[in-house]
């Protein structure tokens, strides 16, 4: 029987403020994090709203606050709250998995913009590292001393499964006895924003960000940009019990597969998504149908939210476990959205809590999505996590009962 895999630690910095409780806690009061962008002129913009996250002191060095960007900075903030204080192992057998979709791209965006608008060309000598997608793993590894595998995924928005999923594979074929998963994204700049806008995949409901993003529903029209950092603590169930760690929950089954079809559409079917779906059920060895709830992608596209409806009917049908998206109220955290998930569907298990799909008054698909927050116990939750490229991730947590 193959070796467990359990979550030892959890750590988050959302639009919804600093920890797994700001989080889940704020998820389950319908808190929405969605608001006008602050932290540039967005004058002649066709989007000007976003999910930043708010103005805190993440505890980090004023050195390093100034010469890194802002995803490094929520990528630290996050792998410091999961480790809380300690390490797991020794720091050589202590790994660390990142996963970001677009890493320093606003650092990047605002250094061209000066470095044009300059009569000096002069750019400083840590635009290089501020930007690199390793560098975060890199500024974790030396804040706590580890020096055990280290490896950066972008697999666009499905960059925080994959690195859970990574990160388990890494301990099964023992590479290392613990390893950060972490998640971490910060895109808000102008570049960004007219791009994503241009291709219609924002919501432009400015004068309206409470309501803007709208997953599931009729009058959905767009994502909404959040930012944030999110990570997992990930062993092996003898290492953690060998320690005497407390497990908070298992991850029972992961699976990654790709659409094949589109650079930015979904597969209309979403037969890849359910046939992901499926995959990291049957690793877990679990029925469809004993699935307690489902973290959905849920963009609030009309296109993704239809794929990704289609794949749920396809393998659970119109009665299959509860299921809501939480991007109504974070907005989308790209590379960071699959652990923050991920964080939800642990949390939904541990306090017998299932948050809603915010913004839903008029669904478009015949699935049981909640509405409000509803208390039910439940022992296994899924979240999924789907991006550009027909990139699919589905992890499934299970209670813990060791």
């Amino acid at each position: 029987m193959a070796e467990r895999i359990v979550v030892t630690g959890m750590g988050a910095v959302t639009p919804l403020g600093l920890g797994v409780d700001a989080l889940f806690d704020g998820l389950c009061a319908g808190r929405c994090g969605v608001g006008p962008i602050t932290r540039f002129d967005t004058t002649g913009l066709a989007v000007t709203i976003a999910a930043q996250v708010p103005d805190l002191d993440l505890g980090l060095p004023g050195k390093l606050l100034r010469e890194s960007d802002a995803f490094t900075q929520f990528a630290l903030c996050a792998a410091a709250e999961a480790l809380g204080g300690s390490l797991p192992a020794a720091p050589h057998r202590v790994g660390v998995v990142m996963g970001t979709a677009m890493a320093g791209i606003a650092t990047t965006a605002a250094t061209q913009e000066s470095l044009t608008a300059a009569v000096h060309k002069n750019v400083g000598p840590r635009f290089v590292p501020r930007i690199l997608g390793n560098i975060a793993a890199a500024q974790i590894a030396m804040a706590h001393g580890l020096t055990g595998p280290s490896l950066t995924l972008s697999t666009a928005c499905a960059s925080g499964g994959d690195a859970v999923a990574t990160a388990a594979m890494l301990l099964l074929a023992g590479e290392a006895d613990a390893v950060l998963a972490v998640g971490a994204e910060s895109i808000l700049c102008p570049l960004v924003l007219y791009s994503l806008a241009n291709a219609g995949a924002l919501s432009r409901r400015n004068d309206d960000p409470l309501h803007a993003c709208r997953p599931f529903d009729q009058a959905a029209s767009g994502f909404v940009i959040g930012e944030g950092g999110a990570a997992l603590v990930l062993e092996t169930e003898a290492h953690a019990k060998s320690r005497g760690a407390a497990i908070l929950a298992e991850l029972a089954g992961w699976s990654n597969n790709t659409d094949g079809y589109h650079v930015t559409a979904p597969r209309p079917d979403g037969s890849r998504a359910a046939a992901c779906m499926a995959a990291a059920l049957a690793r877990a060895g679990l029925e469809p149908a004993r699935l307690g709830y489902i973290h959905a992608h849920g963009t609030g596209t009309p296109e993704g939210d239809r794929a990704e409806a289609n794949a749920l009917l396809t393998l659970f049908g119109t009665d299959g476990p509860p299921v809501s998206s939480t991007k109504g109220l974070t907005g989308h955290m790209m590379g960071a959205g699959g652990i923050a998930d991920s964080i939800v569907c642990i949390q939904a298990i541990r306090r017998a809590l299932l948050p809603p799909s915010a913004n839903l008054t008029r669904p478009a698909y015949d699935l049981p999505l909640l509405r409000e927050t509803t208390a039910r116990a439940v022992d296994t939750a899924m979240a999924n996590a789907f991006g550009f490229g027909g990139q699919n991730s589905s992890l499934v947590f299970r209670r813990w009962e060791g």
